[in-house]
């Protein structure tokens, strides 16, 4: 699957529940935020094996409606796994919201401001600016309506590099291949990126609300071990690991 930016294997599981693998589909905006995630669930359910696959929320949802393997499916948009519940391709009981994703511009190279916010996207010193693929991706949806909102679209479209997901966005920051990307808070914040660059926080009603949603799908059904998984990401365990990487709560 071409979309997958990265594959996580790790031991995970429960000691009340016989071992076996749990396969997850993640939006790349958790790409290091689980790995916390499921080191703190290792520490109580030691045994399973959680093979986690990061990419687009969109492609995912594709993907499962179509029969993948996948059992858990954390999407960074909470329509998609709400539209597989209403199909019947996943549980409407286990639905819920985890997560509230915030957008930022981030640049490594410390000639370019990113605090002078989307106005710097304008600068000539600004030659490429990446961008995850708004047809599929969240966070490309939030920063296209953030740049229209600022009035600065149509001078960037011809600068934009799209990138398959917001991960694989910030990848070309970090190679230096765009002076600015739009990318996931929650990327920026993690320990392979922190320090690195400055970044500048979109504020929240310059785009739609991403609010990230998870669900056990049709097929993770069958497999306890699913349901106790996504029941984690509630715990105020999980909810610490989420505040870190710079996620917001669900609004009430």
């Amino acid at each position: 699957m071409k979309n997958l930016v990265t594959f996580i294997a790790l031991c995970l599981s429960s000691a009340t529940v016989s071992a076996g693998d749990l396969y997850v589909a993640a939006a790349s905006d958790l790409v290091y935020c689980l790995k916390d995630i499921n080191d703190a669930f290792n520490v109580a359910n030691p045994g399973t094996n959680v093979i986690v696959s990061a990419g687009s929320s969109g492609r995912f949802y594709s993907q499962v409606q179509n029969g993948a393997p996948f059992e858990v499916y954390l999407s960074a948009d909470m329509r998609y796994p709400r539209k597989l519940a209403d199909e019947g391709h996943a549980d409407k009981k286990t639905l819920f919201q985890y997560a509230v994703g915030r957008v930022v511009l981030w640049a490594v190279d410390p000639k370019i401001d990113v605090s002078k916010g989307m106005q710097i996207l304008i600068d000539p010193a600004v030659r490429h600016v990446s961008l995850a693929n708004p047809e599929h991706a969240p966070y490309g949806v939030a920063g296209q309506a953030a740049m229209q909102k600022a009035g600065v679209y149509s001078a960037v479209a011809p600068k934009l590099v799209t990138a398959e997901n917001v991960s694989q966005a910030a990848q070309y920051v970090l190679a230096g291949s765009v002076e600015v990307g739009i990318v996931a808070m929650s990327l920026v914040k993690s320990p392979a990126l922190e320090g690195k660059g400055k970044y500048w926080t979109i504020p929240a009603d310059q785009h739609s609300v991403i609010e990230q949603g998870a669900v056990v799908t049709k097929k993770g059904m069958s497999n306890p071990m699913a349901g106790r998984y996504v029941s984690f990401l509630s715990t105020p365990e999980a909810r610490a690991i989420f505040d870190r990487y710079g996620f917001l709560l669900p609004a009430k």
